[in-house]
């Protein structure tokens, strides 16, 4: 399980350390892929392929199916960290998520989130987070 958040930078080229305690959990190889919300979605390889089974069955017959698939898939990379612990970030998702110099990452549960600063303190207020809880009760998470 991923958690916390971390301040890092991105070098000229693309490239980012990742946090240690995410690497543990990372392995030398993962899977990197656009994310809701403008950030970038990083899973472990055996996650991935829990979601690609998931998905394995979601009839391509409905547009938002298709669109979706495309979206998360067409995007995926395989990512290898480096021996200095750091990872190249495509340009393409580089330039989605809005990445300059000073990111976030988030361990989210399942994956890891890499967000641009910038972009992340504007979607990490809280204010409705009453709202929001009462909505994840009618899902069955009750804290």
């Amino acid at each position: 399980m991923f958690m916390g958040e971390y301040n890092h930078t991105i070098d000229a080229k693309g490239r980012l350390i990742v946090p240690s305690k995410f690497r543990e959990q990372l392995g030398s190889e993962f899977v990197a892929t656009k994310g809701l919300d403008r950030c970038i979605s990083v899973y472990t390889n055996e996650e991935w392929m829990n979601i690609q089974e998931k998905c394995k069955n979601i009839p391509l017959t409905t547009k938002d199916a298709r669109k979706f698939t495309r979206f998360y898939f067409g995007s995926a990379i395989d990512c290898e960290i480096d021996k200095q612990g750091r990872v190249l970030l495509p340009a393409n998702l580089r330039e989605y998520a809005g990445l300059q110099k000073e990111i976030v990452l988030v361990g989210v549960l399942n994956r890891i989130e890499i967000w641009s600063k910038d972009k992340w303190l504007d979607e990490s207020t809280y204010d409705d987070m009453d709202e929001i809880a009462e909505h994840m009760a009618e899902l069955g998470l009750s804290i």
